[in-house]
């Protein structure tokens, strides 16, 4: 079946007992053994879920991978996967990275010996002047989050393949339904499914999908050591929102894309950076690997005078954290979402004073146009410009 079917019978077929086309939330932490010896398949909740189980196997199918692992975050899918790695072991990272994933590996993994370079995952050169003995991976975002940087997939997981390094890939902003990674030769897909997988804005959810039967037993066997599972209610939650991706995702992609255009014309805007528009310099390779792009997108206005005054005055668009629900929300990446990353690494990457980012909802193009336009009018009017 096309994607567009499998997400939307998520669960609707797992329940032959009572034909139930939402999948039961199974709140029981605990499970009857038939006698000694024998399990119904289900033991203890952290373990396995009926609940979960079906989300995860729903999300192994969309990133065509071995097995699906639910997570009570983002963070958490990622410390999971981080844990596979051990002392003195090494890592190659993305250079424009959310702040969050940058703040685990410097300020958590680093206690316990794992190092990581950060670097421009799209250079081969680089990657290999990089690349040390006790190297293990390298960890990709593409696009990144802010600057929307784009990787060839499939170039660095043949180069990775070649030199005996996982190769694992942060999904997040384009879903399944855009980008399936490990069909590029990636070995592990991640995801904080709290952005546009859940899509309201109402549910905080990681999810791991792994590639290669070993692999995927020493995934699950952290998932349930760590314990960082997600519960049954959420995963109904995910699931539900996951139902209607695909008509999301065409949205989010329209919206972002016209007024991506609007502020790449508009003489107080310096730089947009949206993988759609023909100019990024990763546009040709997102649309070799990617059906199409995401609904967040950052840009840098040309006076750092008018970031607050944009922020106050916006009035349908929300200034708040987070991305990939179905409101529009803008955040200013360096004193928010990428505040733990040292300003000179900020500042070398491009996230500046004078960058936003928009995640653009669902609401009407033409409406989020007009408070853009109202909000930068006003703070022009406020510096004088």
């Amino acid at each position: 079946m096309k994607i567009e079917s499998r997400l939307a019978q998520i669960g609707s077929q797992n329940d032959p007992q009572t034909g139930a086309v939402s999948f039961p939330i199974y709140h029981s932490t605990a499970f009857r053994h038939p006698r000694l010896g024998q399990s119904t398949g289900f033991d203890y909740s952290r373990s396995k879920n009926p609940t979960r189980a079906v989300l995860e196997a729903a999300a192994a199918d969309l990133e065509s991978g071995d097995a699906g692992f639910a997570t009570s975050t983002g963070m958490a899918a990622l410390q999971i996967v981080f844990s596979l790695f051990s002392q003195d072991d090494h890592l190659l990272v993305s250079l424009d990275l959310y702040g969050g994933t940058y703040r685990l590996l410097e300020q958590v993994m680093s206690r316990f010996g794992v190092t990581a370079t950060y670097l421009d995952t799209n250079d081969l050169d680089a990657l290999e002047s990089h690349r040390k003995p006790n190297t293990k991976a390298i960890l990709i975002e593409t696009p990144t989050n802010p600057l929307m940087m784009v990787t060839d997939i499939a170039k660095v997981a043949a180069w990775a393949k070649q030199k005996g390094l996982l190769t694992i890939v942060d999904n997040t902003l384009l879903t399944p339904f855009f980008q399936r990674p490990i069909e590029l030769g990636a070995d592990i897909v991640v995801h904080s499914a709290t952005k546009y997988l859940g899509g309201h804005n109402d549910v905080l959810a990681g999810l791991i999908v792994t590639k290669g039967e070993k692999l995927s037993a020493d995934v699950a066997f952290l998932h349930n050591s760590i314990g960082a599972v997600l519960g049954p209610q959420d995963s109904w939650l995910l699931m539900r929102g996951m139902k209607t991706l695909a008509l999301r995702m065409e949205r989010h992609q329209a919206n972002a894309t016209k007024l991506a255009k609007w502020l790449k014309e508009h003489p107080s805007v310096e730089e947009v950076y949206y993988p759609a528009l023909p100019d990024h310099p990763g546009h040709a390779i997102q649309n070799a690997q990617s059906s199409g792009n995401t609904g967040i997108f950052s840009f840098r206005m040309k006076d750092a005078r008018t970031i607050e005054p944009i922020l106050r005055h916006i009035q349908l668009i929300a200034f708040a954290e987070s991305l990939g629900g179905v409101e529009s929300l803008m955040t200013y990446p360096a004193i928010q979402t990428h505040a733990d990353i040292p300003e000179e690494i900020r500042r070398a990457v491009g996230v500046d004073d004078r960058l936003l980012r928009f995640s653009v909802g669902l609401e009407h193009a033409d409406d989020l146009l007009s408070d853009l336009k109202q909000a930068i009018e006003a703070a022009e009017r406020e510096i004088g410009g």
